[in-house]
């Protein structure tokens, strides 16, 4: 998913604008049929949908302290994403990375804040920007089970994704969306924080693993593929059925019965 990809819109008409693909690191190394959802579906709301040569946001140097050298993959990025109308990721916490923090990295009144600013402005996380910006209600979509959905910090503390992916969702044919109890509670997997303190992060997945098995749901969908890869191995590790599956997949039509939902 790193060579630069362009597509021109499903239907034909004149695009709506230019929306780079933000791939992310976890999506492009553990799962890149998310990445093609996305392409999908933005194709389908009409726009056409470049994926620019592209490596980490710097989520783990900004997390650890080292602003420094945030600040030099941000530029990086800055720079290769200008020119698009929108940037699209399938990732609260990158897309929250470009949006929230991004500006920050840079001294105030620069041209390298303001840049950082104008690309903050026009980034979005996918369900956020199909719902929000390209105004899209329904999906040509069919799943028949229980969804339960997870809410990623980042996705929902910092840019507010919440109603968007369950809306959606809920116009999925044959789909029973059952909130579990607290459904905002982290995973556990919190980026460098799992494996900086395993144990916390084992306890407080575990927590979240029992409220998933008590909505007795077949799928659990979530905006964050790290969030997914880290309950998805306690659930398998233990013997659950439970299927993880990344929102973007699901309201591309890429998981049912006829297609297969295990990674």
């Amino acid at each position: 998913m790193s060579d630069t990809t362009t597509a021109t819109n499903d239907s034909g008409a004149r695009p709506r604008g230019r929306v780079a693909l933000f791939v992310t690191c976890l999506v492009d190394l553990y799962r890149p049929e998310i990445g093609f959802a996305a392409v999908q579906l933005l194709e389908r709301a009409g726009f056409v949908v470049e994926v620019p040569r592209q490596g980490c946001c710097g989520q783990p140097n900004f997390n650890s302290g080292d602003r420094a050298g945030a600040g030099k993959i941000a530029s990086r990025v800055i720079d290769r994403f200008a020119p698009f109308d929108y940037v699209v990721a399938p990732s609260g916490s990158c897309a929250a990375m470009l949006r929230v923090h991004y500006p920050g990295l840079f001294s105030a009144g620069s041209e390298a804040r303001r840049a950082a600013a104008r690309l903050a402005e026009k980034t979005f996380e996918l369900t956020s920007f199909l719902y929000d910006i390209a105004g899209l209600r329904e999906v040509a979509a069919e799943l028949d089970g229980v969804v339960t959905y997870h809410d990623g910090c980042s996705g929902l503390r910092e840019l507010g994704v919440a109603r968007q992916p369950r809306e959606l969702l809920k116009s999925i044919s044959g789909i029973e969306l059952r909130e579990m109890n607290q459904p905002d509670a982290c995973c556990g997997f919190g980026g460098l924080f799992c494996m900086k303190y395993p144990e916390i992060s084992e306890r407080i997945t575990g927590s979240k693993v029992r409220d998933i098995l008590a909505t007795d749901a077949d799928y659990l969908v979530a905006g964050d593929l790290g969030c997914l890869l880290q309950m998805a191995g306690t659930l398998e590790r233990n013997g659950h059925a439970v299927k993880a599956v990344h929102v973007a997949e699901v309201l591309a039509g890429m998981i049912g019965p006829d297609r297969s939902a295990d990674h």
